[in-house]
């Protein structure tokens, strides 16, 4: 089989596009948190591009994909370091280093989303360590069960088209564990912790959206009518999830807002990330709107719950996840899929089963994983800043600096040379100086 140059087009586009998607992440982020976080919020997903490129070249990539692993629930160590994969080797139609390289912007922003959980109180040392090890322990084995040829969930017939079961109920599930290890922020239903920069949200949400493009349409590693098909299935989620979003906005608090707008693109374009390839264009359509609704609600389990999911990952990507990986049960068409259908399009109870199952099993292993992963960190580093660091703002703390010129709440930030809560005397006295 040669080369397909339409598709290798395509899939080096994709690439791109969703490797721009954890910036956008870090701006969606940035924009949600206290301005004493952004620039922390933001390097949690910068970092972990190179953090996870280097797990995933290492050793991830062949877990996940490789043959001659542990009989379906773990590839084996033919491809580490890259091993036997040269300009030349093919998967399908396309390069395989190309598809490695697009198998690896999944994982970096499955891995930068759950950071969103933990905004303003984790440390960045543990932080640096969690995420290649989870990187290995977590989602490469999950998205061999899933996406590998020989994985036990992928031999089942459970469908997982762009990364519902991979990406968004994986980090949600992860998410949660270190939310339940680290604890609530400092002031959590006490506080009023609104987002500090919403045009940071929106341009963010868009880039998203922008890049999901690649992410969802991206995955049928082709230049053909099924692309398509699935480019327009991701925009109509999207619309719709927005729609559904504002809509209950509107009926429960009277006033449609710029923020939720934003969380219902976000909750429209998660659900139908694992359901792109399985629905027709009406099935995109409903599952936008059920997941822009039900996600909206969702978000407010935690306080109810007591669990501090800063960025509310739990509530968009994990019932966003489960929402699509469901819907796929219900509402997969033969048009699309080449054979299963959903209970609505007579394939019966079957589908919607093996989607079930495969969402218990992928939450409970993520959310176990994770759990043991942050308790062993911070046992041995500690995870958690202190009360005094978390209080005096994670950027200062963490990275000696601030995101705007007036410092942390209108306040001059305090220069490098000198300590917290000093004044500078290396610079000249201003009217501010004299009043404090």
């Amino acid at each position: 089989m040669n080369i397909d140059p339409a598709a290798t087009a395509w899939l080096l586009a994709s690439t791109a596009l969703v490797l721009l998607m954890t910036p956008g992440l870090a701006i969606f982020y940035g924009g949600m948190v206290r301005t004493t976080g952004v620039l922390n919020m933001i390097m949690m997903s910068f970092i972990s591009i190179p953090l996870v490129t280097v797990a995933w070249l290492l050793v991830g990539y062949s877990l996940a994909f490789a043959g001659g692993g542990l009989g379906g629930f773990l590839g084996g160590l033919a491809h580490a370091g890259m091993a036997g994969i040269g300009p030349q080797t093919l998967h399908g139609q396309v390069p395989e280093l190309l598809y490695a390289t697009f198998q690896l912007t999944f994982a970096i922003i499955t891995a930068a989303l759950i950071s969103g959980a933990i905004a303003d109180r984790a440390k960045f040392a543990a932080w640096l360590v969690f995420v290649p090890a989870w990187t290995i322990a977590v989602y490469s084995v999950v998205a061999h069960w899933v996406w590998a040829p020989t994985g036990w969930l992928s031999k089942m017939g459970v469908l997982d088209y762009a990364g519902g079961l991979v990406v968004e109920i994986v980090s949600g599930s992860s998410a949660l564990a270190l939310a339940l290890v680290l604890g609530p922020r400092i002031g959590f239903k006490v506080e009023a912790m609104r987002p500090h920069n919403l045009p940071f949200v929106l341009l963010g949400v868009g880039l998203l959206w922008f890049g999901w493009f690649g992410f969802n349409a991206g995955s049928a590693l082709a230049a053909d009518g099924l692309a398509s098909a699935i480019f327009l299935n991701t925009l109509v989620a999207g619309c719709l999830g927005m729609m559904g979003w504002l809509a209950v906005e509107q009926f429960r608090d009277g006033k449609p807002t710029t923020f939720g707008a934003a969380s219902g693109v976000v909750a429209g374009l998660v659900a139908i990330t694992p359901s792109c390839g399985t629905v027709n264009t009406l099935g995109a359509a409903v599952v936008g709107l059920v997941a822009g609704i039900v996600c909206s609600y969702a978000i407010l389990v935690k306080f109810k719950l007591n669990y501090d999911d800063s960025l509310d990952v739990v509530g968009v990507h994990f019932v966003g996840g489960v929402v699509g990986v469901s819907m796929i049960g219900l509402l997969a068409t033969a048009v699309m899929t080449g054979g299963p259908r959903g209970l609505l399009y007579g394939g019966g109870l079957g589908q919607l089963g093996k989607q079930s199952l495969a969402m218990v099993v992928v939450a409970v292993y993520a959310f176990g994983m994770s759990f043991a992963l942050a308790k062993l960190i911070d046992r041995f580093l500690g995870f958690r800043l202190s009360a005094a660091d978390e209080k005096s703002g994670i950027d200062l703390t963490q990275h000696a600096e601030t995101a705007y010129p007036e410092g942390v709440y209108g306040h001059q930030a305090p220069r490098h040379s000198a300590s917290f809560g000093e004044r500078d005397e290396s610079r000249p006295r201003t009217i501010d100086d004299e009043d404090e």
